[in-house]
């Protein structure tokens, strides 16, 4: 008789312990709902651009992209089109490709022009495993304090971009 007892209370204690979330699981973005720690190689290729490099009490696009993905192209294309709305936001570009390709991106669609365009290499492969990425361009969105709002992977509608900062306030 004790042997079932034990037996239940053991069955009892596994399906309890089974049944309970796992955090671990759940992707790093969801986990630390806030912007990431990035460390991005700058194109003047000395510098580093951090998360303590955007401005405060703003929101904050995250892009990742590949300069030669044509989505991304279109996706950029759209925001500088656009652009005026875009104007009191801060957007990092992130990318894992090549230095000198990212260098090219930036030097023809002329970031440079843009001061709350940032835009950098991440040398370290840490966004898409944090994100969990599955396609281009990844598209993260942050509130002026720096909390995630929600995010879009392949091209957006720059309506559509707007219209999820506008929903969170």
């Amino acid at each position: 008789m004790k042997k079932w007892l034990l037996l239940a209370v053991i069955a009892i204690n596994v399906q309890y312990l089974s049944a309970q979330t796992n955090d671990v699981n759940q992707p790093a973005y969801l986990r630390f709902p806030t912007v990431p720690p990035f460390r991005l190689l700058k194109v003047d290729s000395v510098t580093w651009l951090t998360k303590d490099d955007i401005k405060k009490n703003r929101n904050t696009l995250l892009m990742f992209f590949s300069p030669t993905c044509e989505h991304c192209k279109h996706q950029i294309q759209d925001i500088l089109a656009d652009f005026d709305k875009f104007k009191d936001m801060e957007i990092v570009m992130a990318t894992y490709q090549p230095f000198g390709e990212m260098k090219e991106f930036y030097t023809y669609y002329r970031i440079a022009d843009h001061p709350n365009i940032k835009m950098g290499r991440d040398e370290k492969y840490m966004l898409p495993p944090y994100y969990k990425m599955q396609n281009l361009p990844y598209l993260a969105l942050y509130d002026k304090k720096g909390n995630y709002i929600t995010h879009f992977e392949g091209n957006q509608k720059v309506a559509t971009i707007l219209g999820a900062f506008e929903k969170d306030k």
